[in-house]
């Protein structure tokens, strides 16, 4: 009997065992964030970066994000080694949703690169599987 509960038993725990994602498809796109200022102005502090979050990315995301201090660097055309401050900023979403919240993404960068003179805000997206 024990080995006949045992070879029933057995086949549920080999596919739970193999099969071990967990949840749904969602996009997890990450925007990197510089703080320094072309004209020589103080960097973007972080009051300054908070107010922008408040204002144009949680109403765009408000289902939540993720804000990280970072420390950005990149080699200009003259060969200069530039550092800086960074926030990295990551999103969550269905892919399913991917079209309509990539324009959300780009409105973000486009008004960051217009408010705080930046060159560009980076922008990186995977496929990803989560659960909440």
């Amino acid at each position: 009997m024990l080995i006949a509960l045992l070879g029933a038993g057995l086949p549920a725990l080999v596919g739970a065992a193999l099969h071990t994602e967990v949840g749904e498809p969602y996009q997890e796109t990450r925007l990197y964030f510089g703080t320094g200022r072309p004209d020589g102005r103080d960097p973007v502090d972080e009051r300054e970066f908070t107010r922008f979050l408040d204002r144009e990315i949680t109403p765009a995301f408000p289902e939540g994000l993720t804000v990280q201090d970072g420390r950005g660097q990149w080699r200009e055309q003259d060969g200069d080694i530039v550092r800086e401050t960074s926030y990295e900023v990551v999103l969550l979403y269905p892919v399913k949703e991917a079209g309509e919240r990539g324009a959300r993404i780009e409105r973000i960068r486009q008004a960051y690169e217009d408010r705080y003179r930046q060159d560009s805000v980076g922008r990186s997206d995977d496929e990803v599987t989560a659960e909440f």
